[in-house]
């Protein structure tokens, strides 16, 4: 047989090796137990370290390339207008599914409350309009580039200053032109592609990582805690699913112009790697190698846009956060009506927009919503409880609401191209 032939066998192919660690994670987990989670563990926190080694130079240098290319502040404002414009429509769109599936399937409602348990040391959490300016705005960029990955305060949001530094430090470099921004430029592009050859090798273990990471939260999430809530569960992954099959690839049909299942099978391995790590910034790297190159869509939209996706753009926390805000109402008898479920919706938008993009981060935005409608905090211990397996669905709808969202802006991009060369 041809090494040709052989590399086209479907067992070569990384989203089948992903699908492959997948099973065999979730076979470890609840064979071997708990107890042998430290044997295995480690590979799948090797692998997300390495990812996450990757991120900041790769986002930093891929942004603010982006934005050169792009050229005029008025080219980087077009698309920036159109990417914050796909965002709030589906965020909207996947809140409105939330509050549909959870007030159609009433969870919660009947529910014996001696389930519930303390919110632990998860801290009511704070959100103003100031708040997320300064989130934005880094007062020291170097810090901010450190901050990123360490459990530090604020390390969660250190992205949102990473990416506002590079867009800023773009614009100025093209404003500035000449043999400076040319080089600029050309030391930029060379550290994006050298970070992007060190992503493809990183990603080649992920059918490992993800094993490991799929195998240690199968061993932890007891069925004795999921029983009691398979209706939350089943109402959460209701609405996840309304938006993942039927919103976004509509979405993606209409707007981008691809078949979608043709389109998830290029982001199969972007989708998988969330799945296990339940983190959109962790996922970034597999998310652009994936969106350039097994997709083919335009590096100067992908730099731009996936970035700033993994970042503002959590559709799955946002659907997430409205399911549960009326499934714990309707377990302490209190009734949230248009006033307060139209509460409910707008701060599930804004708390979205300002959830870090790491694992259970939205435990925290929680706690905003919880207060401005009345509903006591130690509802949030019970969600805590069955949040692992949930995070890992609603990354993975941000995941792909990123990617749909890259393939509708290239293809807004495009159009924009021809006109111009029409002109």
């Amino acid at each position: 047989m041809s090494r040709e032939a052989t590399e086209n066998r479907w067992y070569t192919k990384l989203h089948w090796q992903v699908a492959l660690g997948l099973v065999v994670g979730v076979t470890l987990g609840a064979s071997l137990g708990e107890a042998a989670v430290p044997r295995y563990e480690w590979v799948g926190e090797v692998f997300l370290r390495l990812l996450k080694m990757v991120v900041v130079p790769l986002v930093f240098a891929s942004i603010t390339v982006g934005v050169i290319r792009l050229g005029s502040p008025k080219e980087v404002g077009r698309l920036g207008g159109v990417t914050l414009l796909y965002y709030l429509i589906t965020s909207c769109l996947a809140i409105g599914t939330g509050l549909l599936v959870v007030n159609v399937f009433s969870p919660g409602v009947g529910l014996e409350r001696s389930l519930l348990h303390s919110a632990g040391n998860i801290q009511p959490g704070s959100l103003t309009a100031h708040d997320l300016l300064m989130k934005w705005i880094p007062d020291n960029p170097l810090r901010t580039f450190t901050l990123f990955g360490t459990d530090e305060a604020g390390a969660g949001y250190a992205m949102l200053g990473i990416i506002f530094f590079g867009i800023v430090f773009g614009l100025a470099t093209s404003a500035t032109g000449g043999k400076h921004a040319a080089r600029l430029e050309g030391v930029l592009d060379a550290v994006f592609e050298v970070m992007m050859t060190m992503t493809r090798v990183i990603i080649r273990m992920a059918p490992l990582g993800v094993a490991s990471l799929v195998g240690a939260t199968a061993a932890r999430t007891g069925i004795e805690v999921v029983v009691p809530m398979l209706g939350y569960m089943a109402t959460v992954l209701a609405g996840l699913s309304l938006h993942f099959f039927v919103t976004l690839p509509t979405l993606l049909y209409l707007l981008g112009g691809w078949n979608p299942w043709t389109f998830m099978r290029h982001m199969s391995s972007a989708l998988a790697t969330a799945f296990s790590s339940a983190s959109s910034n962790a996922t970034l790297p597999t998310t652009m190698e994936c969106a350039e190159k097994e997709a083919g869509l335009d590096p100067r939209v992908t730099s731009f846009v996936l970035p700033m996706g993994a970042t503002v753009n959590m559709d799955g926390t946002a659907l997430y956060e409205s399911v549960a805000a009326i499934f714990i109402a309707n377990l302490y008898g209190i009734h949230l009506g248009v006033s307060g479920q139209l509460t409910v919706f707008v701060l599930a938008l804004v708390t979205s927009i300002g959830a870090a993009g790491i694992p259970h981060s939205s435990m925290v935005m929680l706690t905003i919503i919880f207060r401005a409608v009345g509903l006591p905090l130690e509802g949030i211990g019970l969600i805590f409880a069955v949040d692992r397996v949930l995070d890992m669905c609603r990354t993975t709808t941000n995941v792909w609401s990123d990617a749909v969202g890259a393939a509708v802006v290239n293809r807004f991009h495009g159009w924009l191209q021809l006109r111009k060369k029409t002109i």
